[in-house]
């Protein structure tokens, strides 16, 4: 008699180690700087334990460890790890990438960045099939490489392992070599609305992307209007659509669109956002 399979479980040790990084991380950031002891009696793990996850984030960026110390890293000049960013603004980042797939039709090629903000985009993506996905993101490559419909375009090169992307000169290389219909990205910080990144790389590689692409859309959190980063990748302005939550202040969608920004605004929750003409409303301030 043949027994049946049990199902695989939820709760696997890969599961509630990534939780309790996650949580060591929200720790470390918020406080600056925590003695690793403190880290063992707070999550009543072993020193060996804390220790394995602390040097997970270091290699990750999002904290160094010391002597005795774990300090968090993120800066205007240092971007968290995707593991770290993967956890914030969870609702406006699915209200974004609803609102993104408006703009991707079937038969699209679509370059998609290594923002987590695109990311959620992923799990909507067969529902606009057939299409051409581009991307330097290896997270993005691995579950959308079975997905029937999409023809997937993996982008090489350096491996950069705090954001799980390729990036560099056979990045932007590549890509330059291309042709897109549309370029969907996000940025870490606005500033004299111009998006910014702290890095490099990430910035010629968005920059590639955007230049490759006949329509670019930038998906854009409350929490970037708050936030500073190091280096310029373009003008609000360049952009065919700037995309925001409903927790954007209303002074800056006013702002944006007296420059004649098309600001579309996504409402967080479930709602039905705004659709690309829909320029009246504002959020509240």
């Amino acid at each position: 008699m043949a027994v049946a399979a049990e199902p695989p479980r939820t709760d696997s040790r890969q599961t509630r180690q990534l939780a309790r990084q996650r949580a060591i991380a929200d720790v470390v950031i918020a406080e600056g700087t925590v003695r690793i002891e403190q880290l063992v009696e707070r999550f009543g793990t072993s020193l060996m334990t804390v220790h394995r996850d602390l040097d997970e984030l270091e290699n990750r960026g999002i904290l160094r460890k010391g002597r005795g110390v774990a300090t968090a890293t993120s800066t205007s000049l240092i971007e968290s790890s995707d593991v770290y960013r993967s956890s914030r603004q969870l609702a406006e980042k699915e209200a974004l990438a609803l609102a993104a797939m408006d703009f991707v039709e079937p038969n699209q090629a679509i370059f998609l960045d290594d923002s987590t903000t695109v990311l959620h985009m992923a799990k909507h993506l067969p529902a606009k099939t057939p299409l051409t996905v581009i991307t330097n993101v290896l997270t993005l490559i691995n579950e959308l490489s079975n997905v029937r419909g999409i023809t997937l375009l993996a982008l090489g090169g350096e491996y950069y392992n705090w954001c799980s992307a390729f990036m560099g000169r056979m990045t932007t290389e590549a890509i330059a070599n291309l042709r897109a219909d549309t370029a969907i990205m996000s940025t870490s910080a606005i500033t004299d609305d111009v998006a910014f990144h702290q890095t490099v790389a990430t910035v010629d590689t968005k920059r590639a992307m955007f230049d490759s692409a006949r329509t670019r859309i930038l998906l854009a959190d409350h929490t970037k209007f708050e936030r500073r980063a190091l280096h310029a990748i373009v003008p609000l302005s360049a952009f065919d659509t700037v995309v925001v939550d409903a927790g954007t202040h209303a002074e800056h969608v006013r702002r944006l669109r007296s420059k004649g920004i098309h600001v579309v605004v996504a409402p967080v929750g479930g709602g039905r956002h705004r659709s690309r003409g829909d320029r009246t409303a504002d959020p509240q301030p």
